[in-house]
């Protein structure tokens, strides 16, 4: 096998071996939140992002459009987020975080982030810095490539 083969096959190894342990952490704290990783990636969506169309929300938090309805319906269960119909078209609903989401949310999001930063310590903060830069580089060409 050639040396560029090996470098691509060794690069999508790590990268997904380091994905699968920074998430871990990740999600064993989201755990801990009575969440898991897909509503709480919503909630943060809406916390951050405001409002959103439930039909965009599934592009934004990588997930199929089936699964939001479910999500966001977990999400209202536990005053979270609420369904709002759009004013100017009746067939958008629109999924909007709560007061209760938006208190939770500021509660735990400084704790979460820590938890990711203590994962990623492996790194410098400048290593980190080229890393974040060079895989986005990365995800940009493989995605105008696909």
């Amino acid at each position: 096998m050639n040396t560029t083969k090996n470098n691509a096959l060794n690069l999508y190894i790590a990268l997904s071996r380091a994905q699968q342990w920074v998430n871990a952490h990740a999600d064993r704290d989201i755990k801990r939140l009575g969440l898991n990783r897909t509503e709480f990636g919503v909630l943060e969506l809406l916390y951050h992002k405001g409002p959103q169309p439930l039909q965009r929300i599934g592009t934004k938090v990588l997930m199929s459009s089936g699964n939001i309805t479910y999500v966001v319906d977990k999400l209202e269960k536990k005053n979270l987020v609420c369904r709002k119909s759009s004013t100017s078209d009746r067939r958008l609903i629109y999924a909007e975080i709560t007061d209760k989401g938006t208190k939770f949310i500021e509660e735990v999001f400084p704790h979460h982030t820590k938890v990711i930063e203590n994962a990623v310590k492996g790194l410098t903060e400048e290593e980190q810095k080229t890393a974040s830069q060079l895989l986005k580089k990365m995800g940009l060409y493989a995605q105008e490539h696909y």
